[in-house]
């Protein structure tokens, strides 16, 4: 995908984002298991976007830094009531990363597959490790990929309405875990193109390329409300501190 940059998801979404995800189920559990990993805080989220777990991760009265390589959707977060209390920054989350230290640091909802290199998932990773606090959390949440994966494309109807139209073109390739999407909104005033480019891992690659950062994981669950995760799941939301630091269990949660 020539031109794709670290902004140009954000900068496509931004507009339609809270409409389109605003429905994620999960966003209430997570911010609750969030909280309870932060103890007194401060946080650091990867990809803060508009703010969907930044405001009310501050509006519990955590300390919330975020980053984010689009200031498209930094303005939209800016704009909703409570944004004052987000300490938010236009970056790259492979870093460099806001100096901390940080209780927990966290991305969500496959956010980090936005590193579009394994090189870049690396220099997060290390980034991580050096803002963490001693004793801090730092916490991925990302699907699971389908094992073996085929090579394909598609496109898909992701809409219909009288003035408005929205196609999902895709392409995957599974040899280089990558998957490659345009949303291609048309309507009479003419056509928009929304990109998505990702570069997806397993739960054990993720687990070694922490490892090579000094984080190592702590527990697996199947969802944010602490479903045990097994084979057949197909999310993980990871917990991983760093080498010999002192366990710190969330309450309920083991």
């Amino acid at each position: 995908m020539q031109s794709y940059g670290a902004s140009s998801y954000g900068d496509g979404m931004a507009e339609v984002y809270d409409a389109w995800y605003q429905d994620l189920g999960d966003t209430d559990a997570c911010v609750a298991t969030l909280i309870r990993l932060a103890g007194a805080g401060p946080v650091l989220e990867l990809g803060v976007g508009t703010g969907r777990l930044a405001l009310p991760l501050a509006q519990a009265g955590l300390e919330v830094h975020g980053v984010d390589a689009s200031a498209a959707m930094l303005e939209r977060l800016a704009a909703k009531p409570g944004a004052q209390r987000v300490h938010a920054v236009l970056g790259d989350m492979a870093g460099p990363l806001p100096r901390g230290p940080f209780s927990l640091v966290f991305v969500a909802y496959n956010t980090f597959f936005n590193l579009t290199t394994q090189e870049a998932q690396r220099r997060c990773l290390a980034s991580v490790a050096g803002v963490l606090a001693p004793g801090g959390s730092f916490v991925l949440d990302a699907f699971v990929p389908d094992h073996p994966a085929t090579p394909g494309q598609a496109v898909e109807v992701r809409s219909i309405e009288a003035d408005r139209v929205v196609l999902m073109v895709s392409r995957h390739d599974p040899a280089r875990q990558e998957a490659r999407t345009q949303f291609v909104e048309i309507t009479s005033s003419g056509v928009r193109l929304r990109p998505s480019f990702i570069r997806y891992a397993p739960p054990a690659e993720l687990d070694q390329l922490a490892a090579d950062a000094g984080l190592v994981l702590e527990r697996r669950w199947a969802a944010w409300d602490g479903t045990p995760f097994d084979d057949d799941s197909s999310r993980h939301v990871s917990v991983y501190r760093m080498a010999g630091a002192a366990h710190q269990a969330a309450p309920g949660r083991d």
